[in-house]
């Protein structure tokens, strides 16, 4: 079954506690599937996670996880390549066109391989994504001729956010956590 027909089903699994807005998917490190399902948007937003049965999960530690993974990956595929990939890749094809410095088409292949890391919606968040999409930034950023690492400096700074999506997901969990 592909990626797609598992979140309809879990849609329509959760759609019995109200109008389903999104479905994510997660394998974190425990390596069980779950998807977290939001009901409604903004600040009416409330959340689901459901195993890899479909059953409801009231255990907050696994709530957690599942939500931490979950918004680390979608932060991860947002920040890669300074969060403007596709417009690095146009900018990198020029520079090829114009100048065709040393070292361009390394970096042209780097930037090509972490777009397809990073993928295409629906993506199931994992460590082993989180893992691909850092290894492929930092492919990049060597190429780029980065000392540092700007993907890990802006994925640290985002721990705030992090922690504010992991609280919100407990405190809206349409069922209550123990």
């Amino acid at each position: 079954m592909s990626l797609s027909e598992d979140l309809a089903q879990a849609a329509a699994a959760a759609s019995a506690r109200g109008e389903v807005s999104a479905v994510l998917a997660a394998e974190p490190a425990s390596g069980r599937r779950a998807y977290l399902v939001a009901f409604g948007e903004e600040d009416d937003r409330t959340w689901l996670v459901l195993d890899d049965t479909l059953r409801p999960v009231a255990d907050r530690e696994r709530v957690r996880e599942v939500a931490s993974i979950v918004v680390l990956s979608e932060l991860a595929g947002e920040l890669a390549g300074g969060g403007q990939l596709e417009e690095l890749r146009s900018k990198l094809a020029e520079v090829r066109i114009t100048e065709s410095p040393a070292g361009i088409e390394e970096a042209e292949e780097a930037a090509l391989g972490l777009e397809r890391a990073i993928g295409a919606p629906p993506i199931v968040a994992s460590p082993a994504y989180l893992d691909e999409v850092g290894s492929r930034t930092r492919k990049l950023e060597r190429a780029l001729g980065e000392q540092g690492s700007p993907f890990a400096s802006s994925l640290a700074a985002s721990s705030g956010t992090v922690e504010a999506f992991v609280a919100e997901v407990e405190a809206r969990h349409v069922v209550p956590l123990r």
